[in-house]
């Protein structure tokens, strides 16, 4: 647990390495919790004055690909700024205000953070929606059945079968 103003004060920073099954809410979206991240969180204040934290993470998840159904890693290599928003701040209007770059992280009254909250937090969001391995061939959307296979599941089949007997 972090006081984030004092850390914006001394300009601090923190590098490490945090594995992946640590991070309870990351893993029930991997396919298993194989692996580490690696982190450095930085904290300082901008031109602007702006309280902020940079996160950068790099990171190797295993997922499922959704073609394939085979585990693979998707690399992730990100950098996010966060500008510091006191609580009971207006997001609305904190947001509009930001410099162009910056996410608003709200912090409680009493300005804790959690680093590791924030790093499973953003790998969350890097996480696709739909994960699909590199490389991996995509399935042809003009398919059509051979033609037996067709006349067998026409619902007129049975009535043409009628037709002829008589």
């Amino acid at each position: 647990m972090l006081d984030a103003w004092r850390m914006v004060a001394a300009r601090r920073g923190f590098e490490g390495t945090l594995p992946l099954s640590a991070l309870e809410r990351l893993v029930e979206v991997l396919s298993d919790d194989e692996g580490e991240v690696h982190y450095a969180i930085e904290f300082d204040r901008d031109a602007l004055q702006v309280p902020y934290v940079e996160v950068r993470l790099q990171a190797a998840l295993p997922l499922t690909c959704q073609r394939t159904l085979q585990r693979f890693l998707q690399p992730v290599q990100l950098a996010q700024r966060l500008a510091l928003l006191p609580a009971g701040t207006d997001l609305e209007a904190a947001e509009a205000g930001l410099p162009e770059g910056y996410e608003p992280l709200p912090l409680p009254p009493d300005g804790a953070l959690r680093p590791q909250e924030l790093v499973e937090d953003e790998l969350i969001l890097a996480v696709p929606v739909v994960p699909i391995s590199p490389g991996s061939e995509a399935v042809e959307r003009d398919w059509s059945p051979p033609r037996e296979d067709a006349a067998k599941a026409s619902p007129f089949a049975a009535l043409e079968a009628l037709k002829k007997r008589d």
